[in-house]
């Protein structure tokens, strides 16, 4: 097959996976604010962090429609990965799953918390969507192209727009977290200088970078890849990047590090144009 037609193909894949992964985070984010307005008693997982029916429910959802579209890809997903499910081997893809990003948000009341899910290539986060069901923000990314989506009330996608980084605004707008802020950050927003404060909950704070809405987002806290792959993905399709502070990419499917837990991130910091990503 020519380069071009296996490029085309290629495209054509992507588009494919995208529209699978928007149907089901649209499922899942219907299942998530069920729970929201009904209300659900809140577990505390082995590492104290909270867990509830939303998670759960909005995990089965997507695994159930990825495992039967790509029986042949393998998941990651963080509650099967919390209750010690086995993870296969993960050469060449994988799909990595957050069902609810910003739990904390969610038991909290508020709205940034996010349903995430993300197809890893080779280490490179390269399809992804971000589904905020409360506030109806939804961003999707592929190779060449990310897209803000419009949601109506009855959960179908109504319109999109295709959206990219920006070069940078005066002063800059440095998105923030609002549960793990650190002094590492507090040290890094001033050595910026004059800066504009964002702060969001959740895989938002990639989507604001990827959608022209800030600049950076350092992140000295602790994450786990799936709470960053979909994020990363669209911003990366907007034309923007997540690096270590070593200056490299950010990379998936880390296993058997010596210093920390399988799937574990180092900082990283993610740019727009602006900071030369």
């Amino acid at each position: 097959m020519p380069k071009s037609s296996m490029t085309m193909a290629a495209v054509s894949d992507d588009e494919a996976m995208l529209g699978v992964f928007e149907c089901l985070a649209l499922d899942a984010g219907r299942e998530v604010m069920r729970v929201f307005h009904e209300g659900c008693a809140v577990d505390s997982k082995a590492d104290s962090s909270p867990v509830t029916e939303a998670d759960r429910e909005s995990e089965k959802i997507i695994l159930a429609g990825l495992r039967a579209a790509y029986p042949e890809i393998p998941c990651v997903a963080e509650e099967e990965v919390a209750a010690g499910i086995a993870t296969p081997d993960l050469e060449g893809a994988f799909f990595l799953i957050d069902p609810l990003d910003g739990t904390k948000e969610f038991v909290n009341r508020r709205t940034d918390f996010t349903v995430n899910i993300a197809l890893v290539r080779h280490g490179v986060p390269e399809v992804g969507v971000v589904y905020a069901p409360c506030t109806g923000r939804f961003f999707s990314g592929r190779p060449g192209r990310a897209e803000a989506l419009e949601v109506d009330a009855d959960y179908r996608i109504a319109d999109r727009r295709p959206i990219e980084v920006r070069q940078g605004a005066t002063p800059l707008a440095v998105v923030a977290s609002r549960s793990h802020n650190t002094p590492e950050t507090d040290a890094f927003i001033r050595d910026l200088g004059a800066a504009e404060i964002v702060s969001v909950g959740s895989s938002l704070k990639f989507c604001l970078l990827a959608a022209a809405e800030a600049d950076v987002y350092p992140r000295f806290g602790r994450t786990m890849e799936w709470d960053t792959a979909a994020g990363d993905a669209v911003l990366r399709a907007a034309g923007g990047m997540t690096r270590t502070l070593d200056g490299d990419p950010l990379v998936y499917g880390k296993r058997n590090q010596a210093s920390d837990s399988d799937f574990a991130n180092p900082h990283f910091i993610a740019t727009g144009k602006s900071a030369g990503a």
